[in-house]
């Protein structure tokens, strides 16, 4: 395939056009991607790593439909480029094992659970009544559930099988949360803690907490402490600060290693322990003074 270099105007205008709705663009822009081979692969690559969600995804689309999509490759780069947002790096991570996954059909279920809820948001309303609102559509109309009888079914962890499935594991259905509070206008935050994991609303005077895994149930700073008593877990401040993006996504592979090796898929476990380090050295690199 002959690569042909684009000019600083041309990648301008490639990425303006990259979310455009016309078939006509769309078939006007593959057959340019085409033409140049290699370039479109980097540039590509390099707009699916980009905080920009609607381009990054955008971008992931062709290259899945030009057949120059690496998926594994496509998630090294993500976790390179330091660019870290969560419902990119979810639908990447998911197509490390599910190169086919429609990302749009995905992205158009957490729009329409999130249309619902601004439907029913009766404003002004308070962070707590709006979170109300959350619950009542993912967890009774949507039906999200914990996957208590299987928990180590590595489908849990996937994004789009969550959506699919509607059931998933602590972390996946605080993703799902997320993402659809932040379409509904709601500034919500991941929570890591040891052992489990929630999401955490820090706008009123006293910040509360949501398990998604348990319908949703809020719980104040003095009940996740109890809990994390209760598993013998220690407790501290700083579990209840904000996780970090890249440590969310990180978590998400290290529940993969466990949860692949438990299934007896060591190679899939291997991957995972790889993108794992690649977080972690990424992080070590970029961290030093």
């Amino acid at each position: 395939m002959e690569a042909k270099k684009f000019t600083a105007a041309q990648r301008k205008a490639l990425e303006a056009l990259l979310d455009d709705p016309s078939p006509a663009v769309r078939a006007a822009l593959l057959a340019q991607f085409a033409r140049h081979g290699r370039e479109s692969v980097e540039l590509l690559r390099w707009l699916a790593s980009q905080p920009n969600r609607v381009l990054a995804l955008h971008a992931v689309s062709y290259l899945r439909e030009l057949n120059f999509s690496d998926p594994v490759t496509e998630f090294r780069g993500f976790i390179r480029s330091l660019n870290y947002e969560l419902e990119t790096g979810a639908l990447l991570l998911s197509r490390t094992v599910n190169p086919d996954l429609d990302v749009g059909a995905s992205c158009l279920q957490l729009d329409a659970m999130a249309a619902r809820c601004r439907q029913l948001i009766a404003e002004p309303a308070t962070a707590r009544e709006k979170c109300r609102v959350l619950n009542r559509v993912l967890f009774h109309e949507y039906g999200l559930r914990g996957n208590t009888d299987h928990y180590t079914d590595p489908l849990n962890s996937y994004l789009d099988q969550v959506l699919v499935r509607r059931k998933g594991i602590p972390i996946s259905l605080s993703i799902v949360y997320l993402l659809v509070a932040e379409r509904a206008g709601l500034s919500l935050s991941a929570v890591g803690l040891p052992g489990h994991f929630m999401v955490g609303c820090y706008e009123e005077h006293v910040p509360f907490f949501i398990d998604p895994f348990n319908a949703g149930v809020f719980l104040s700073a003095g009940e996740v402490y109890a809990l994390l008593r209760a598993s013998s877990a220690s407790a501290s401040v700083s579990d209840l600060a904000p996780t970090p993006v890249r440590e969310v996504l990180c978590r998400c592979c290290r529940n993969l290693v466990n949860h692949y090796a438990a299934a007896g898929e060591p190679e899939r476990a291997r991957l995972f322990a790889e993108f794992v380090s690649e977080f972690e050295s990424t992080h070590e690199r970029h961290a030093q003074p």
